[in-house]
């Protein structure tokens, strides 16, 4: 008797601790995918078929395909974090030739929500001219984002900054003392601003004690914001034409005092900024997926064409700047036209920012940049 009273007590006790289980309050989409041989003809690359590593972040989800008006429904398929739910269906056909589709994850507790536009745009060549005059504030209202007008009117997201790490260390900062903001004192009007800010208390205990104002083609990736800042710039962009020269318009001005990553002052240096390309094969020889980061992007044995403004001398006068593409690896005109290579695309205020050193306020002001082509020679 004593016994079964003690299972019964100790299953009671279980189904109390189960029930007690706080439920997962996350609603996030982590990966997103199409099945199906027969649509990889949609598709550039076996690899435009998926989507992963999403950022917590995002709020829109775009593949790559060759013609939307050709594109049959589709049903995407889902990676969640645990126990959250999805609507439309995972699995379910969705017509997709019209535009996007919303789909709205709910979390497993069922108190929260996150709404995603996915969508799928045909491969075009991004424009090859930027003025940044297109920018808004994020979702969260705290800092600025960059975006390109396509055809279509949709908004495209190719460019990117470390703003959204600097809001951890600085989640109080007003968007305008962020390391890149918009300035409407270009060279015609707006420009960028970069600057190399103080992270405060929160990077002298990380050793991260400064971040440089940065801006690239490619995406940000905060997840790794605490742990390795160099992997949260996945650099560079597909284009479809082998690169030639890059030119633009630049002003800078070094801060007063450098200091290296333990936030003390080297008397004998005066901070840089930099300005740099990289064009890369985007797959390995087995057909994954390669992206390149802010720790490999000028080593990778996948970069085919390397390009570098030599010499960015202090001014505050508005100072043209040119690069060439250098390098003897052949390119692969099918491969190129298929969307087989990335361009990096790289600006920023201190040139060792990515190691934390540099000097507090440099400014680097950027505008009217063009890439010029092989095609167009």
């Amino acid at each position: 008797m004593k016994h079964s009273f003690y299972l019964a007590l100790a299953a009671l006790l279980l189904t109390s601790c189960i029930k007690d289980e706080p439920q997962n309050m996350e609603c996030d989409i982590l990966e997103a995918w199409v099945e199906g041989d027969h649509l990889s003809q949609h598709f550039s690359q076996p690899t435009d078929m998926r989507i992963s590593d999403i950022p917590s972040s995002s709020e829109h989800l775009a593949f790559s395909i060759r013609e939307r008006a050709t594109l049959p429904p589709l049903a995407l398929h889902f990676q969640l974090t645990p126990g959250a739910t999805i609507s439309p269906a995972d699995g379910s056909l969705q017509d997709f030739s019209k535009g996007p589709v919303t789909y709205t994850v709910t979390s497993e507790d069922g108190q929260w929500h996150r709404r995603y536009t996915v969508d799928f745009q045909e491969t075009i060549l991004p424009s090859s001219s930027y003025d940044f005059e297109d920018f808004e504030l994020s979702s969260n209202g705290k800092y600025y984002v960059w975006y390109n007008k396509a055809g279509d009117g949709q908004k495209e997201s190719i460019w990117a900054s470390g703003n959204e790490g600097f809001m951890i260390a600085k989640p109080n900062a007003a968007a305008t003392d962020y390391p890149t903001v918009p300035d409407e004192n270009g060279y015609d009007g707006y420009c960028l601003r970069l600057t190399t800010r103080s992270t405060g208390s929160w990077g002298k205990t990380f050793r991260k004690p400064i971040a440089a104002g940065n801006f690239f083609l490619g995406t940000f990736d905060s997840r790794y914001a605490l742990t390795n800042t160099l992997k949260t710039t996945n650099m560079g962009i597909a284009y479809t034409k082998e690169p030639v020269k890059v030119t633009g318009y630049y002003k800078y001005l070094p801060g007063d005092v450098f200091t290296d990553k333990d936030f003390k002052e080297v008397a004998s240096r005066t901070d840089e900024p930099t300005i740099y390309a990289v064009l890369y094969l985007n797959h390995d020889e087995q057909g994954n997926e390669v992206m390149l980061h802010g720790d490999d992007v000028r080593t990778s044995r996948f970069a085919v064409r390397e390009a570098e403004v030599a010499q960015l001398p202090a001014t505050s006068e508005w100072q043209p700047f040119e690069m060439t593409f250098k390098g003897s690896t052949p390119i692969d005109a099918a491969l190129l036209a298929n969307r087989g290579y990335n361009l990096a695309l790289v600006f920023s205020s201190s040139k060792t920012g990515d190691t934390f050193e540099g000097s507090v306020g440099s400014t680097l002001y950027i505008d009217k940049v063009e890439i010029s082509f092989k095609s167009e020679e």
